[in-house]
């Protein structure tokens, strides 16, 4: 089957931080085997899923596939635990189904709007990245589509040098198109929180050493405040909750699915400036009074630990017009409470406040392209301005002076020395793309990093 020339589309495409923005043809293929044929259609092309990587890692002035249409699922082995999917099947779509059947997807990120096959694409991570590893650890085995138009299966067994690549790849080496994931049983549909404030960087990171055995943990961070306070925190516990644990009206139900909270949503309108140094400050000291006293432990709906933004839609629109940059790294275990204290006292003598700082552990990493190390991943969230993308240049350079590394599918503004430095693996990356044919995948992104 072939795609009609009325399917193209030119139109003004961003990420999901609505910077940058550049014009790029568009297809949206109904079908799998509708794909081989837009290879002869096009000098390069990249897959995009549900548009959530931030910055430009899902664009292409050449041609973007969409691949929101491709989602169905395939089967369940429910005595194995494996679910198969078509890859653009939205996460949040996933869960409604699953959760009521005592099933979950061991990682999930921090957001359910997303493709699965974005998240094999990105090696998403989530809050028990220190215990389960990122999501990658957890796909069995993928189907794709390669740059001669070859389709084949890959596997740690089958073709494991591309499966590797792949997980983490951002695209570049093919268009996945279905994937077998390994599922986990939850007891039930929520989440026991508990809370614990820190007073700087040095105890935030003591208490996640301490919590270390914690299937969950993730901290918000007050990343404007500065001198003995500077990294004050609140630290996020979680576990899934057991039966006993649930509001009573539950407990005989525990694998339902609570309707969900009332959605608020953030107008188009919105105008730039209103997160600045003055609002974002007022916000981090009233959040961090209203926990300060710690030790509050609360059962919560997954949606509510897992995906609290979700609640707010389109909330990328408070960062205005300009659109918003997001800085993420990883510093290995060595370095990270000195780099991360630099990355901090930086962004608080630049005034340029994040609303949404998060800190989380990471354990061993994966993949040549796979953003997870061990150590302590930071991101940090900024409106675009001339002072912001100057600010993540000198953030770079701390990031490689730790023999850090940032994360490509939240990077908008970083440079080829940056991703060189934290990518050691990046020629055995350049050698799976020509074996497999890769060499017309490619993106915004990585053409402006150097990956193609």
């Amino acid at each position: 089957m072939k795609l009609d020339p009325a399917s193209f589309q030119q139109v003004s495409l961003a990420g999901w931080g609505n910077y940058p923005r550049i014009e790029c043809a568009l297809a949206h293929p109904r079908y799998i085997d509708e794909l081989p044929g837009l290879l002869d259609r096009t000098h390069s092309l990249i897959a995009r899923g549900n548009g959530r990587s931030y910055g430009d890692a899902a664009l292409s002035p050449d041609l973007a596939v969409a691949t929101r249409y491709l989602n169905r699922i395939r089967g369940f082995d429910r005595e194995a635990g494996l679910m198969t999917c078509e890859a653009g099947v939205l996460l949040d779509d996933l869960l409604e189904l699953l959760v009521p059947q005592g099933w979950f997807v061991p990682v999930v990120p921090g957001t359910a709007q997303v493709s699965l096959g974005g998240m094999a694409a990105a090696d998403v991570h989530g809050k028990n990245h220190h215990i389960d590893g990122a999501f990658g650890r957890h796909v069995h085995s993928m189907k794709m589509l390669l740059g001669n138009g070859q389709v084949i299966d890959c596997s740690r067994q089958e073709h494991p040098e591309l499966f590797s690549a792949t997980l983490g790849g951002m695209g570049l080496t093919g268009i996945i198109l279905e994937l077998t994931v390994r599922l986990a049983p939850i007891e039930s549909a929520w989440v026991r929180q508990t809370t614990q404030p820190a007073g700087n960087l040095d105890e935030v990171m003591a208490l996640f050493e301490a919590s270390a055995d914690q299937p969950l943990s993730v901290a918000w961070l007050d990343c404007l405040a500065a001198g003995k306070a500077r990294g004050r925190s609140l630290l996020f516990c979680g576990q899934v909750a057991q039966t006993a644990q649930l509001p009573k009206r539950y407990q005989a139900r525990p694998h339902q699915i609570p309707a969900r909270s009332r959605s608020w949503s953030i107008p188009p309108w919105t105008p730039g400036g209103l997160l600045n140094r003055w609002s974002v400050s007022a916000f981090n000291r009233l959040y961090y009074g209203r926990h300060r006293m710690g030790g509050a432990t609360r059962t919560l709906p997954y949606r509510d630990y897992y995906f609290p933004l979700d609640g707010l839609a389109d909330w990328n629109r408070l960062y205005g017009r300009r659109g918003l940059i997001q800085h993420q790294c990883v510093l290995p275990p060595e370095a990270s409470r000195e780099g991360l204290g630099e990355i901090l006292s930086r962004t608080s003598r630049a005034g340029q406040g994040s609303m949404l700082a998060v800190l989380k552990k990471f354990g061993p990493g994966a993949g040549p392209l796979s953003f997870p190390m061990p150590g302590y991943t930071l991101a940090l969230d900024f409106p675009v301005n001339t002072e912001t993308l100057r600010l993540s240049r000198e953030l770079d350079a701390i990031v490689r002076a730790h023999q850090g590394r940032i994360y490509l599918a939240k990077d908008a503004a970083s440079d080829a020395l940056t991703v060189q430095s934290g990518y050691p693996e990046l020629p055995a990356f350049a050698q799976v793309r020509a074996a497999y044919h890769a060499e017309r995948f490619q993106s915004a992104l990585s053409r402006r990093l150097e990956l193609t």
